[in-house]
């Protein structure tokens, strides 16, 4: 923004404090018709051209590759067949959380769970995250319930 009062800098759009009438009408996409069912991505459809039908045998001879010991191409189908999990399950035996000081219970227990190497640090920080989101949650409840009974004693 230009310091001097008053003064603009060309291209910047003046501010009025009121919102600014767009080209779409609230509530509506630029496309509201959307993307149309089975429509491809270019790079997609770029691809499909290139190999001109011959995905089968390409499949076909990559693993053939890969069952004559070519390490590369086993890894290939290897990746592409049974990719790599960015995740799994854990199991840890939380308390209920029905309230703010069950929340803390639990957050402790995986604290604990932590420090014992039962799970990784990163587990435990995706594990606290929801048990935050479900105190969150709890919280409204409770606020919500305290608020009908003010209401109904009223």
């Amino acid at each position: 923004m230009n310091e001097t009062k008053g003064a603009r800098v060309l291209g910047e759009p003046e501010n009025t404090d009121e919102k600014q009438a767009g080209r779409y009408k609230p509530g509506q996409s630029g496309n509201p018709a959307g993307k149309p069912p089975g429509a491809r991505n270019k790079v997609t459809r770029d691809v499909e051209a290139l190999l001109g039908g011959e995905h089968e045998a390409l499949t076909r001879a990559a693993i053939d590759k890969a069952l004559d010991g070519d390490t590369a191409a086993l890894r290939l189908c290897l990746d592409r067949i049974a990719p790599a999990r960015k995740d799994s399950p854990i199991t840890m035996t939380l308390p209920k959380v029905e309230t703010v000081r069950d929340a803390v219970a639990a957050s402790q227990h995986v604290l604990a769970s932590v420090a014992a190497g039962e799970v990784t640090p990163d587990e435990a920080g995706r594990v606290m995250a929801l048990l935050t989101a479900h105190k969150a949650l709890v919280e409204v409840g409770d606020i919500e319930g305290r608020v009908a009974a003010l209401e109904e004693k009223q």
